[in-house]
């Protein structure tokens, strides 16, 4: 008889611990949704987790924004300072007229930089995505001391990665007449997003694709002088492959520690790209899943998991 009550008060502690251990957790992981002006510019930000704790910076690509780390945030708060800012036009952020702000990848990276100092971060792991890479590998290039790992999900600084289809975004930069500028504009449909979202996503993981995503950026897309600034950034974009050899030249003198995990049926960005990684940074660790572009929409736990194994190798806690 004793032996058994001793058990059930061992299992109520266990409970306990349990429950105080995952109110704790929820308590850890709760986002909080700010802005700082930089430079007038108001940056709106996602941030969760405690601010000693590591910082992770989350960057995201087009047209989207924070809001597709929503899941990833409460993932990685419990251990690490998550922040996921709106790039300046994007999300919740201002979008300045374009005669007020110069929307090429060199400012946007510029401010992003000066985001970083606003908010305290001066050393972090950078996520990078899509545009997020272009965007953080200019950070880098100016600051490599301030990077601790990087994690690049579909986020390409290799020419083995670039699609045939982004063909046209070279032909706009080289020859930026009206006509090769107005050959983008698809690219801000409706229409063209959804592809983006769901090309490569298998029929079983499809229902997993939330319409919030792709819902709200067609929303914000559609405002009042929107598009130009996107069609700015668009003819701007071949001047990150301009730069492609001097990131490759930071990844072979810095190496930092990097996980390449990317959508395999990405449209956009092959997993060539991936792969070549690890020309320059050799012990890059590199994982393909089954999915496309926005592959956090399918595989957000497969993600969080790999980033908490990576960076709890590469990261050091206070």
């Amino acid at each position: 008889m004793e032996l058994k009550r001793t058990l059930q008060r061992a299992a109520l502690g266990v409970v306990a611990l349990f429950v105080l251990a995952t109110s704790s957790l929820a308590a850890d992981a709760r986002t909080y949704h700010r802005t700082v002006a930089v430079d007038g510019v108001k940056i709106f930000y996602r941030e969760a987790g405690d601010p000693k704790a590591p910082a992770v910076l989350l960057l995201h690509g087009f047209p989207s924004s924070s809001h597709m780390y929503r899941e990833l945030i409460p993932l990685l708060a419990d251990r690490y300072h998550v922040v996921a800012p709106d790039l300046p036009g994007f999300g919740f952020s201002d979008a300045p007229d374009r005669a007020q702000f110069k929307y090429s990848f060199e400012h946007v990276a510029q401010t992003m930089t000066r985001f970083t100092e606003l908010t305290g971060l001066d050393h972090y792991a950078v996520y990078v995505f899509d545009y997020g890479a272009p965007v953080g590998f200019r950070m880098a290039l100016a600051h490599p001391e301030r990077i601790e790992a990087i994690v690049s999900q579909n986020g390409n600084v290799y020419e083995d990665g670039l699609a045939p289809s982004l063909a046209r975004l070279k032909k706009a930069h080289l020859e930026p007449t009206e006509a090769n500028r107005n050959e983008l504009r698809s690219a801000l449909l409706p229409a063209a997003n959804q592809r983006r979202y769901f090309a490569g996503v298998s029929e079983a993981d499809k229902p997993r694709v939330a319409p919030d995503g792709y819902a709200l950026d067609d929303a914000l897309l559609a405002r009042p002088g929107m598009a130009e600034l996107q069609l700015d950034l668009l003819v701007d974009y071949w001047s990150n492959v301009d730069q492609y050899p001097s990131y490759q030249a930071y990844l072979h003198s810095h190496k930092p520690p990097l996980l390449a995990i990317w959508g395999r049926n990405d449209t956009s960005f092959l997993p060539a790209g991936a792969l070549a990684f690890r020309r320059d940074d050799p012990e890059a660790e590199v994982r393909l899943l089954d999915t496309g572009h926005f592959a956090l929409e399918t595989h957000v736990t497969e993600i969080a998991e790999a980033m908490r194994a990576f960076l709890a190798r590469h990261v050091k806690q206070p």
